[in-house]
């Protein structure tokens, strides 16, 4: 089977699995998400600190899984906001672990600990916000963000592929030597075209202004998002972030563009009082 076969079966299956889970219930949505974030942290520390300070790694993810657990329980049972201050207790653990860390030969490597929970944790712990309203769960407007997404992603590729030899001029060539302008202002049609047919279909009910507004800045976002993961596989040599997703890579590199696109989409529709 082709590499393009195996890329678009994975692909398929992988966002079948993500509906499914986003419109099921809220129970699936907390499975799914809790899962991509401690498969993203677990990469993201694979690629950057190697087998270093383990029990620090463990500690942050049990860090991450608790800021989500509490935000969610917060979201959907109404549980006291002052009990998601209990996320900070493995946080202080792992500074309290650090201490006791006898090899400190490649102590700056420590700092990634704290990246990941704030590069990953947090944003897909946000999540929770964009799920629920008023206690009431609903996965349509986090699949709309999705969509969006994936619609820039697959038109910057396909305009990047189709036109990239006769446009040349690349994005940023010290960072992604593949990418070029074309693909960037391919992404940015499609995100908007998707975001248009959100509306007129009736999923996205915002204004159409702000719909198109909402797809141009997370398109931006996400290009930046993919940008910044870039930076970090090229810093430690490294192609894909993982290999779960057949043909796709990590679970970093298919979620490098959500991981900014979704918390500034949602500041957008908060800022406008639409979330």
């Amino acid at each position: 089977m082709s590499n393009s076969a195996v890329r678009a079966l994975s692909g398929t299956g992988f966002v079948i699995i993500m509906l499914f889970c986003l419109l099921f219930s809220k129970f699936t949505f907390g499975v799914l998400v809790l899962l991509i974030t401690v498969g993203m942290m677990v990469e993201f520390y694979r690629m950057t600190m190697g087998d270093s300070y383990v029990i620090s790694r463990i500690l942050a993810i049990v860090a991450a899984v608790s800021l989500f657990v509490l935000i969610f329980c917060r979201s959907a049972f109404g549980m006291d906001l002052k009990f998601i201050a209990l996320a900070m207790a493995p946080i202080f653990l792992i500074m309290i672990n650090s201490l006791y860390v006898k090899d400190k030969s490649e102590f700056g490597r420590f700092s990634n600990i704290y990246t990941a929970l704030l590069y990953i944790a947090a944003p897909m712990a946000l999540s929770n916000l964009i799920v629920f309203q008023h206690g009431r769960f609903s996965g349509v407007l986090l699949i709309c963000f999705f969509i969006i997404i994936w619609a820039s992603d697959i038109g910057a590729y396909t305009f990047g592929i189709a036109l990239g030899k006769r446009f040349p001029k690349k994005l940023f060539e010290s960072i992604s030597p593949k990418k070029t302008w074309i693909g960037y202002w391919g992404g940015l049609i499609m995100a908007v075209v998707a975001a248009c047919i959100l509306f007129y279909t009736g999923y996205m009910k915002y204004p159409l202004i702000h719909c198109i507004i909402l797809a141009v800045v997370m398109h931006i976002a996400g290009v930046w998002g993919d940008l910044f993961e870039s930076q970090w596989k090229r810093f430690y040599n490294v192609k894909d972030s993982g290999n779960i997703i057949p043909g796709h890579g990590g679970l970093l590199d298919r979620f490098d563009s959500t991981l900014m696109a979704m918390p500034i989409g949602a500041v957008y529709l908060a800022i406008f009082n639409l979330l």
